[in-house]
């Protein structure tokens, strides 16, 4: 059975001032999901399904479907504020989604296969697509699911600190816990010159370039998605009146890892990884996919 692609894309790139994830970055004006479609397809992939916001399914649909026509089945979410938030509580007043862990609930009724999430605004490689794609594909454990680990060392920017969910493994490959760090960066200055660190309260922490950092690049077997609406029900009820807060895929698993409730097996990838958050962000995406192009990694066109 061919896996599912599930894109988050209902972001409102606040950060970035438009809607990025329909931004031009290729030589011949491809946004960054038509590569990652591109290497989801080549992989093995049978389905993809873009998670939006109701606004932007017309745009989504004039985009993409006709490229994918009689390449890969395609389907739409919508991420709607109200979406498995139990009733009691009443209407949801917030402008915000409730996050990614939401965002993947919300693809439930079009997800009957193992399958894969990823973020709209970032480059993930070929060989990560064909990783989680034979995973997905032929392990048959139905709570083992997986991750994308990236060296933190290929994920880092040139222009300030990153947040990065950095991974804690097990002997088995398997994942302990992972633990966002919101300043992460390359020291430049002092003793620790070169060297990859982050802050915390009583200084800074060096981390080996080879940590694996997760990049929101998850695979899944369909036994997640009742579990997850367990734990997004009592997030809502617990925060409900918090307009910020929101309910993320990391935590999903780390419940499920302490609740004893599934595994995730970390595949580490040495896969360069960029994405875009900032506007500043575009002409080095830019010019990564036509070196891309330039190596061979991808033909002149991709569609």
């Amino acid at each position: 059975m061919q896996p599912t692609l599930l894109i988050l894309a209902a972001g409102i790139g606040s950060r970035y001032g438009g809607i990025k994830q329909l931004d031009q970055f290729g030589p011949n004006g491809e946004t960054i999901i038509d590569y990652s479609l591109y290497d989801a397809i080549r992989a093995g992939f049978g389905k993809v399904v873009f998670i939006i916001r109701e606004e932007l399914r017309k745009d989504f649909e004039d985009t993409f479907l006709p490229k994918l026509a009689g390449k890969i089945e395609v389907d739409f979410a919508i991420q709607a504020l109200n979406s498995y938030v139990p009733e009691e509580l009443g209407d949801v007043q917030r402008t915000k989604p409730w996050g990614t862990g939401h965002a993947m609930l919300c693809a439930w009724e079009q997800t009957d296969t193992p399958f894969a999430v990823i973020n709209a605004d970032d480059f993930y490689g070929q060989e990560a697509f064909q990783i989680l794609a034979d995973f997905l594909i032929n392990n048959a454990e139905a709570d083992l699911h997986a991750l994308v680990g990236y060296e933190v060392q290929n994920t880092l920017s040139d222009y300030g600190s990153v947040s990065r969910g950095v991974c804690d493994l097990n002997a088995d490959e398997t994942l302990s816990s992972v633990i966002e760090r919101t300043k992460i960066y390359r020291q430049t200055e002092g003793d620790q010159a070169g060297e990859i660190v982050f802050e915390e309260p009583d200084g800074l922490t060096v981390l080996s370039p080879e940590t694996p950092v997760s990049m929101n690049f998850w695979g899944f077997k369909p036994s997640v998605f009742p579990l997850a609406q367990e734990q997004f029900a009592d997030y809502a009820r617990a925060n409900f009146n918090s307009p910020k807060a929101e309910f993320y895929i990391p935590t999903i698993m780390t419940n499920l890892i302490q609740r004893n409730q599934g595994r995730c097996r970390v595949f580490r990838s040495r896969s360069e990884w960029f994405g875009v958050t900032y506007p500043e962000d575009k002409p080095l995406v830019q010019a990564s996919f036509k070196r891309l192009h330039d190596e061979g990694k991808y033909p002149e066109k991709l569609w």
